[in-house]
């Protein structure tokens, strides 16, 4: 027998140890209780599954319910019996809760099943012991219950170099380990020996606090006469010496790295009662179905170690200690450091339950209240862990969970030495467990998101899936089907070789996704076979490497299918032709014109430099370099922009398209005009209800809504007129179009170039007066001059603009030009709509949050809901006000209806939803302005997005102009109903 060398850890403390009381005694067997309860999760990880029924016979040691998983155990019957039920029953938990048990009652008669002992258990291999060991039923019986045979495959992970037997039992009061070594000393040692076999250690020390002489004693006598290598470490008594990394510590001087486990680092430990529960099951084929527990405590009259059946009722064993209920003040689950309090006694023993401490209020008495931290420190230095508990506290209480983490919250090991040394008894191991569970609560939460996020992705792969080959069906369909049309036998090639596209389009669109598919579960499955590589999860190991082959196959099947596909269906000669020549010629314009403003922007910058320095020579050459660039880049704009015209010009018509465009143009001027009749008809409705005069005017009309509505009706039922009137307008329209297209967007960027810098000027002088600078130091900077010269451009625009604008244009049937600035325009402002009411619906929300919260007005107040509510609801009201505004000003016969009609029922309306609806135009007119002097600004700072730019700006002057018009019929009803009055 050799003795180990003894290293130390942090802190510590000696609280009483109390320890004497249960060894008075000899070990007692308590008798059989009425009804066992066993609970399926006796153990850390899945409950185990039960095997029996209500009303089954069972014998001693037969096995009741098997694992759940891999991280599970079974169970087995402690006695024969019946079953008499499988129901949720209160447990031994420190949140009270209840869980699912067999109750067994017993018949008396302790009647064996057969058992059958591992006799060539040496001889065998490891795996098929560590399974007979989990169909034992053995788990750790000195910690958190972990499955041994789990325990055991994981200390292969790494090169094993010390094997530790924990033996310290450093907890006050609890003495059912050093009973167990004094009275089962060979078993422990055969035990030892058996699973240093298994795990292949040969360092093999036993750690035992000196305050067990006689079990210390008892180990050197056996070691010695078996002359074994196995050494014993008596280590000084100090709390918490037994906790798994402070006893690896203390033995081998290596310390456990955060969020690391003992294997690790190669080192494995055990306790003492699983080594003895390990040899009665190899040597004799006994389960696990008892266990040492003390009885101890003020409460008792016999304090003592008792060997219990797995089951038993704690009040039973109380019963068997001559408890005194008078004096019992808390019953006590485990030792007065780590334990915790029972709210019954009616819980049974499980397999991890070593000691019930019945105290009386002498001896517990209850704690002190909580007081302020006075910053001492003695928390930190009675740590064992090395940890901050004063800032875990902190962190803790304002609930800042990542720095918690980042601290090492999860290396407490909840031995309660912090909350034993607190002069302001601060119970810190119940905010540290309290912020573990939320952080665990936080951490499944994600996972469920992550699961519910995967489910969420793969549903929508599925769907956009399924819609790609219904698509992919309805061309094909489409494509069998005769064409109605005829056409000549030259234009029949030329149209069947696009009909190509989208069906291949469409299979590889299909390819796509289900490659896109087969990659992401093929992740998935990766993940989940590496996961159960690191855990050694045996059971999910094969399955799921037999997924992952499947899955790699029918991925890879499926990219040979996409690269099969043709690239590119066939396009005719001309097409392509035309669209290579197009789009390059375009691409260049835009470059070009990009390039006239940038260059324009460095020369507006030297030029002002010069003025600052002009003796600069460098400064007049790159000016004179840039000018000639910007000279040749105007050049290259004029080319180019006749080009496109010329192509314009020379592009064939496309009629078809055309006329389904004026096609569908006529029928949504039917479904209009169809909407203004009935309109009519309510208003009719209403002016006859209250005998309004302007009956005669709604009727007459009515009459024109009905004739124009009758008028489109019969227009849609001859379709072909509508396409030959549409083909000859668009060739008429569409020239005139092309060659202004340029024209006026030029016009409109100069416009916009115009107003920013009379806005500019005028900002600047303006803030030259705040400044304080008089008339005559303003009239001497350049701003009052800049400024006359961009309004002088500003009006010769304008009034060249206006002077076009009175020369009539070509007016068709079929030309529409504001028809798609005025869809775009409603789609958006649906969008905006939404938002705005989604912002509504989002700060009530919130405030009604507030108030659930019990916030008063005040503070509710202070917070930024309100403040949002407002500004949502405003936003809201200008959206609905733009809703009403006409969508353009050229008036028709259904137009003059509806404005009639508008008029009519405004009579009708109170006075006050007029008001109303003058301040939402007044609303809605004051963020147009808004809306237009933030795109002016763009305008000035991004040239090269001048396009689009000016197109926003075409659009809001529009709302501007539709609302200023709308407002002012509102202002002239509301007069005229003033007056009435």
């Amino acid at each position: 027998m050799q003795t180990a060398n003894i290293f130390s850890f942090h802190g510590g403390i000696h609280p009483p140890e109390n320890k004497a009381q249960s060894l008075q005694l000899p070990l007692g067997r308590p008798s059989l209780p009425s009804e066992l309860i066993l609970p399926l999760g006796q153990h850390i990880g899945q409950s185990s599954r039960p095997l029996v029924k209500v009303g089954d016979k069972v014998l001693k040691g037969e096995t009741i319910a098997i694992n759940n998983g891999f991280l599970s155990s079974f169970l087995h019957a402690p006695t024969s019996g019946t079953i008499a039920a499988i129901e949720e029953r209160l447990i031994a938990h420190p949140s009270g809760l209840s869980d699912l048990c067999i109750i067994l009652t017993p018949d008396g008669n302790e009647t064996w099943t057969t058992l059958e002992p591992l006799n060539n258990w040496q001889n065998i291999c490891k795996t098929d012991v560590l399974a007979y060991l989990s169909e034992m039923g053995i788990i750790g019986m000195g910690g958190a219950g972990f499955p041994t045979q789990v325990k055991l495959q994981g200390a292969h992970k790494n090169p094993l170099t010390h094997f530790i037997i924990n033996a310290a039992e450093c907890e006050p009061y609890i003495t059912a380990d050093d009973m167990l070594i004094r009275e089962k000393t060979l078993e422990l040692v055969l035990g030892i020996e058996m699973l240093q076999h298994l795990v292949e250690a040969d360092n093999v020390i036993i750690g035992i606090e000196d305050n067990k002489p006689t079990a210390i004693a008892a180990l050197k006598t056996v070691l010695t006469q078996r002359n074994s290598k196995i050494q014993i470490a008596v280590v000084p008594t100090k709390y918490p010496s037994g906790g798994e990394k402070q006893l690896i510590q203390l033995l081998t001087g290596k310390e456990v790295p955060s969020g690391q486990y003992p294997a690790d680092i190669g080192v494995l430990c055990q306790n003492v009662g699983t080594c003895v529960a390990v040899h009665d099951a190899i040597t004799q084929g006994k389960p696990l179905i008892s266990r040492f527990t003390t009885l101890t405590g003020d409460a008792l009259k016999s304090p003592q170690n008792v060997e219990v059946l797995l089951g038993t009722p704690v009040e039973h064993l109380l019963e068997y200690a001559d408890s005194e209920p008078k004096k019992l003040s808390r019953l006590i689950m485990g030792g007065p450091m780590m334990g915790y309090t029972l709210d019954s006694a009616a819980v049974p023993i499980v397999k991890t339950s070593n000691c019930i401490l019945a105290a009386s209020k002498k001896e517990l008495p209850p704690p002190a209240p909580e007081q302020a931290c006075i910053r001492c420190g003695m928390c930190e230095q009675a740590c064992p862990a090395s940890l901050l508990p004063q800032q875990l506290l902190w962190f803790s209480k304002s609930q800042e969970f990542e720095k918690a983490e980042h601290h090492n919250l999860f290396d407490c090991i909840e031995c309660g030495a912090c909350s034993y040394v607190c002069p302001s008894s601060i119970p810190l191991v119940q905010y540290y467990r309290h912020t573990k569970s939320s952080i665990r609560e936080a951490r499944e939460a994600n996972v469920k998101s992550d699961l519910a996020k995967q489910r969420f992705e793969a549903r929508k792969a599925r769907q956009e899936a399924e819609a790609a080959e219904k698509e992919a069906k309805r061309l094909a369909r489409q494509k069998a089907a005769p064409s109605k049309a005829t056409e000549t036998k030259k234009a029949a090639p030329a149209k069947a070789a696009p009909t190509a596209t989208p069906t291949t389009n469409d299979e590889s669109k299909k390819l796509k996704v289900d490659v896109a598919i087969a990659k992401s579960k093929l992740k998935k499955l990766q993940k989940q076979l590496l996961e159960a590589q690191e855990n050694e999860h045996v059971e999910e190991i094969n399955s799921l490497q037999l997924q992952v082959t499947d899955q790699e196959k029918a991925l890879a099947s499926l990219e040979d299918q996409l690269s099969k596909l043709p690239t590119d269906a066939p396009i005719s000669v001309a097409d392509t032709a035309a669209k290579a020549n197009a789009a390059p010629a375009n691409d260049e314009l835009k470059k070009a014109k990009v390039d006239v403003a940038l260059i324009g922007v460095k020369l507006k910058k030297l030029h002002k430099q010069l003025t600052e320095t002009p003796d600069d020579e460098e400064l007049k050459d790159k000016i004179a370099t840039f000018e000639a660039d910007l000279k040749a880049a105007q050049e290259t704009v004029s080319k180019l922009g006749a080009t496109a015209a010329s192509n314009a010009n020379t592009a064939t018509p496309e009629p078809k398209a055309a006329a389904s465009d004026e096609l569908k143009k006529r029928k949504i001027d039917a479904a209009i005009a169809k909407a203004a009749v009935k309109k009519v008809e309510k208003a009719l409705k209403k002016a006859e209800e209250i005998n309004a005069p302007e009956i005669e005017a709604i009727r007459q009309q009515l009459q024109e809504a009905q004739q124009r509505a009758d008028d489109l009706e019969k227009a849609l039922a001859n379709p072909e007129t509508v396409m030959q009137k549409a083909e000859s307008t668009s060739a008429k329209a569409e020239p005139a179009t092309n060659l202004d297209a340029d024209a006026i967007k030029k016009r409109k960027i100069d416009l916009a170039i115009a107003k920013a810098g009379v806005k500019k000027a005028e900002k600047n002088i303006l803030l030259l007066k705040e400044q304080g600078k008089d008339e005559a130091e303003i009239n001497a900077s350049e701003w009052p001059s800049k400024l006359k010269e961009a309004q002088d451009k500003l009006a010769a625009l304008e009034k060249e603009q206006a002077a076009e604008t009175t020369t009539p244009p070509v007016t068709t049937e079929a030309s529409a030009p504001g028809a798609n600035i005025d869809a775009d325009a409603a789609k958006k402002r649906k969008i905006d709509l939404a938002i705005a009411k989604a912002g509504i619906k989002k700060a009530e929300k919130n405030i009604q949050l507030l108030k659930d919260q019990g916030k008063d007005e005040s503070e509710i107040e202070a917070s930024e809901w309100p403040k949002k509510l407002i500004e949502a609801q405003q936003k809201l009201a200008a959206l609905e006000a733009e809703e009403t505004t006409p969508a353009t000003s050229v008036s028709t016969p259904v137009e003059k209806t509806v404005d009639a009609v508008a008029d009519s029922e405004a009579k009708a309306e109170p006075e006050m939803d007029l008001a109303n609806q003058i301040k939402k135009e007044k609303i809605a007119i004051a963020l147009a302005k808004a809306q237009i002097n933030k795109l002016n600004k763009r305008l000035e700072s991004s040239p090269e997005e001048a396009d689009s730019i000016n197109q926003e700006i075409a659009s809001t002057e529009q709302r501007l102009q539709s609302a200023e018009i709308l407002l002012e019929k509102l202002i002239h009803s509301q007069t005229n109903m003033q007056e009435n009055r």
